[in-house]
């Protein structure tokens, strides 16, 4: 007698939206190192990445610098343990966990809280 394995769903992943958590991507969909537009409901952007720990986090997807919805294509590194993206147009760095730039401290992008399911 055989047995089948239970079918598992993939893990999703969920952003904190208005009153709830919204469903943007199959985990399994994002590589580490690089981010992913989400379109929200409301019309707004929120930039996606999963960095090389596992780690995944949703920072606003618009350059206050610029105003180019950008910040998803950005490359990802760290500065004192903390992740932060790059902007792929001016090259200014934001915390993936703050928002906060770290290259002009009184500028930020918005941050969504994330879980993974």
């Amino acid at each position: 007698m055989t047995t089948t394995p239970p079918i598992t769903a993939p893990a999703v992943v969920r952003v904190a939206h208005a009153d709830g958590w919204l469903t943007v991507c199959d985990l399994d969909r994002l590589s580490p190192g690089r981010g992913a537009a989400v379109l929200l409901p409301d019309g707004g952007q929120a930039a996606l990445f999963k960095d090389r720990s596992g780690a995944v986090h949703a920072i606003g997807n618009r350059d206050p610098f610029t105003g180019a919805y950008v910040l998803s294509r950005g490359l990802l590194g760290s500065a004192g343990g903390r992740p932060f993206v790059a902007s792929p147009l001016l090259k200014q760095r934001f915390d993936l966990a703050t928002g906060v730039c770290l290259d002009d401290e009184e500028v930020s992008v918005p941050v969504y809280a994330v879980r993974v399911e």
